[in-house]
């Protein structure tokens, strides 16, 4: 029965995020789950939010809308995860509440108008790239601090915090290192924007034991994905 492993997959990732946090002495409480659905049925999210999960993340705009539509009566958090093209702003600000990859000025520009012509409020994540692979996104160090103070002036938005995904092939450790590093200076600039979004499946040990307070969780959770048919 999909229920039984759902419920059993969401077990064995709240023991490992509950060990993660011992492990550096952080509260359970300190780190949020997000379950990321992409690929998965509305039914999954369903069941999930059935089990406690209230937080839900997805990367392509053609999948999540509908979803996000049909499962509208759920009382859920929306967190939009992947690239984002400002061509789909205006569909993604209709049901995100929270955009984790928010990379370049132009993209700000285009949430907040979109936000203000919506009459919707939507958080900001800035996806800082430590890598050099320009396909998976992310502002470059130098520029993250410049970036946050545009986003705390815009209208529509609010600046959560920052995001970033560990370099393939490379130790995440290092990697969340240097994350923790800039999410300590946006914060002295900017003292509300505690979220820092980090670790998937293989790698949330890590990113807790450097300050991660959101985890983005998919195949641990929900088992391996399906292709995405267009």
């Amino acid at each position: 029965m999909r229920r039984d492993e759902i419920a059993a997959g969401l077990a064995e990732v709240e023991t490992r995020i509950a060990a993660a946090c011992q492990a550096v002495g952080r509260d359970r409480g300190e780190v949020t789950l997000i379950a990321v659905t992409k690929t998965r049925p509305a039914e999954d999210v369903r069941i999930l939010c059935e089990l406690g999960v209230r937080d839900v993340g997805e990367n392509r705009d053609q999948e999540a809308a509908p979803k996000a539509r049909e499962l509208a009566d759920l009382p859920l958090t929306w967190h939009f995860v992947g690239q984002l093209q400002t061509n789909k702003v205006r569909s993604v600000v209709g049901y995100a509440d929270v955009i984790h990859s928010v990379d370049r000025l132009r993209l700000v520009e285009a949430i907040s108008k979109e936000a203000v012509r919506q009459g919707r409020t939507v958080g900001c994540l800035l996806q800082v790239a430590l890598d050099d692979d320009p396909a998976r996104g992310g502002a470059r160090l130098g520029d993250v601090l410049a970036l946050a103070d545009e986003v705390a002036l815009a209208e529509g938005v609010w600046l959560g915090g920052v995001m970033a995904v560990a370099p393939l092939g490379e130790e995440p450790a290092k990697a969340f290192a240097v994350l923790r590093e800039v999410a300590t200076r946006v914060q002295e600039q900017h003292p509300r924007a505690t979220m820092v979004s980090a670790g998937m499946s293989e790698d949330l040990t890590e990113a807790v034991a450097y300050g991660a307070t959101h985890v983005r969780i998919g195949t641990a959770l929900l088992g391996r994905r399906k292709p995405f048919v267009r």
